[in-house]
């Protein structure tokens, strides 16, 4: 088949989706690991920029697990994990707001403009956008076993989200992309 017809079936197969999400908010996940290959990266703006051209309201919230890896590897942070939650002290916070606010939220912000879209970048502390409170694990609870409380520092659970900040920029057009550091 012809890439231009192809295209045109996608779109067709793609209308009742359209009309179902048409002027609704959409949350899309934008794992760390998609985050690696330049294709997946550039097909992801230009999805994003998409969405927001046939009426849906993108939001953004993006990981960035093996890049804040990478960083703390290069500056000699070992990290530990329980259950594959990484336990975070002020150090390492300190890193991963570092990567996932300044380097990464600029990149993503960057690529969708790029590609024709209006995006800005927030941090869930701007505007108080990502209440959260501290996460606990609670591992070992059996019939005969006492429940072992582990502390994971400074991992939060989202408990609230301001759709103010989220509203005003729809409002005038643009594509929020949120860095999943909250404030609590």
């Amino acid at each position: 088949m012809q890439p231009g017809i192809a295209k045109a079936q996608i779109l067709i197969e793609s209308l009742p989706y359209i009309k179902k999400f048409y002027n609704k908010t959409v949350v899309i996940k934008y794992g760390g690991h998609a985050m690696v290959d330049e294709a997946l990266k550039k097909n992801f703006a230009l999805d994003i920029v998409l969405m927001k051209y046939i009426g849906l309201n993108p939001v953004v919230v993006h990981g960035g697990g093996p890049q804040i890896n990478a960083v703390l590897k290069r500056m000699g942070i070992t990290s530990r994990y329980v259950d594959g939650m990484r336990v975070t002290d002020g150090e390492t916070m300190d890193v991963v707001e570092m990567v996932l606010v300044g380097k990464i939220n600029k990149e993503i912000v960057g690529l969708i403009n790029y590609h024709g879209g209006k995006a800005v970048g927030l941090s869930g502390r701007d505007g108080d956008l990502i209440q959260a409170r501290k996460r606990t694990m609670v591992k070992g609870q059996g019939k005969d076993t006492p429940p072992e409380i582990i502390d994971l520092g400074r991992v939060g659970e989202v408990t609230r989200v301001n759709p103010a900040v989220l509203e005003t920029l729809d409002a005038r057009g643009f594509i929020p992309v949120i860095a999943p550091v909250g404030v609590g």
